[in-house]
């Protein structure tokens, strides 16, 4: 007879580890239920955060400083997250790497060159730099307005995480209050905030990175424009050449995560492959109330 296998482990920036009494107090307190990529989910001020998110989020909320020329990027896991992340590193540091061949995104995944906050105050306090340079970093739907949804792992089935998700309950939800804040910052302060869609972003690929670029405060200028530098950093940072090089099909994070799992199938459309008529009609409802008269469509 064969022996049980135990379930898969989660990586390490999910589990749960030890950390100070003061907060395990104040964690244990708050409202928690089942979760459904890690084990346990807080909700607090509003959202659902995996217990080990919670300590980033309560460090950052205590003694993060923004400045600036900061540039945070905030995205849901699994809509284009490590593609966004290596687009704006090669794009605000294409001055410091103009050579394709020399690049640190061939030897780097891009988790490791654009950092998440949240995990990363989990080790230091002061991981970055001052004064004048240009922090990069990302964070999921959280921290400063909000945080979100992630793709199913372990042993809940499809089903069972797809109705915590529509309740609200998931990495970090809700989605809906999550996307709309962000939503009316980049209506109210569009110099600010720059709201993207990722099926938008895989459509026209080249006119939104000039978009960022301008936003950014560094545009192509007209002799990049002829030497195709745009086109050479979509070429580098797509989905075929970034999930092809070795460091992501066999490297690992730091935190355990193997690079590999961040690269699915750069599609937009998959999940029709995978939700029934009766779930996406579902959701469609759910969109339809939260994102009423908001302006926003999914």
């Amino acid at each position: 007879m064969a022996t049980p296998q135990p379930p898969p482990a989660f990586p390490q920036y999910l589990q749960e580890y030890e950390f100070s009494q003061e907060n395990r107090d104040f964690i244990s307190s708050l409202p928690t239920e089942k979760g459904w990529v890690a084990n346990h989910l807080h909700q607090y001020q509003g959202f659902w955060h995996a217990t080990r998110h919670m300590q980033g989020v309560l460090a950052c909320q205590k003694h993060f400083q923004a400045l600036d020329t900061d540039i945070l990027l905030v995205s849901t896991p699994k809509s284009g997250t490590t593609w966004l992340k290596a687009v704006l590193f090669a794009l605000v540091k294409r001055v410091h790497y103009p050579d394709p061949q020399q690049h640190p995104l061939l030897t780097n995944n891009p988790h490791v060159l654009v950092p998440f906050l949240e995990l990363d105050f989990l080790t230091s306090l002061a991981w970055r730099p001052r004064g004048s340079f240009r922090r990069i970093c990302h964070m999921c739907l959280c921290l400063i307005l909000s945080k979100t949804l992630h793709a199913s792992r372990g042993t809940i089935s499809l089903e069972e995480a797809f109705d915590k998700f529509c309740k609200g309950v998931s990495l970090d939800g809700p989605l809906w209050d999550h996307v709309l804040g962000y939503w009316k910052e980049s209506l109210e302060r569009p110099e600010k905030v720059m709201f993207f869609k990722f099926e938008e972003m895989k459509e026209e690929p080249t006119l939104h990175l000039r978009r960022l670029a301008e936003f950014l405060g560094c545009p192509f200028s007209p002799g990049e424009e002829t030497q195709g530098v745009a086109d050479d950093i979509l070429r580098l940072c797509s989905f075929d050449n970034l999930s092809n090089l070795d460091v992501n099909k066999s490297g690992k994070l730091s935190s355990g995560e193997e690079n590999s799992t961040f690269f699915r199938k750069g599609e937009v459309g998959d999940w029709m492959n995978y939700l029934t008529d009766e779930m996406v009609e579902r959701l469609d409802c759910i969109n339809e109330e939260k994102l009423q008269g908001s302006g926003l469509k999914f």
